[in-house]
């Protein structure tokens, strides 16, 4: 039925379970930087999406809407970043197995 029994199951079991926590330790400590406007906008995220740098070039401080966009997509773009990298290091850990958090 199973390579190993219940007891290989299980150890595997365990075995993913350690990865899993390796992988969430280590999303902790990712840093993303998504730009816009060719570096104008730059934002930082940490490994759970939170904040951690903004910096805003002085010549978009002028056009507020501009400023907004640029604000959104820069922060896609790390969010982005963000999620790759995090599925990628949840991926290894599972073997490929799809575990919904």
């Amino acid at each position: 039925m199973f390579k190993g029994g219940m007891a290989g199951m299980l150890q595997k079991a365990k075995q993913m379970q350690e990865d899993m926590k390796i992988a969430q330790q280590e999303i902790k400590l990712i840093s993303c930087q998504g730009v816009a406007a060719s570096g104008a906008i730059k934002i930082s995220l940490g490994g759970h999406y939170q904040t951690t740098s903004i910096e805003i070039d002085d010549s978009l401080l002028d056009d507020k809407n501009l400023l907004e966009d640029l604000i959104m997509a820069a922060y896609n773009d790390a969010s982005r970043q963000v999620k790759e990298i995090s599925d990628e290091k949840l991926k290894k850990a599972t073997g490929g197995i799809y575990l919904p958090l």
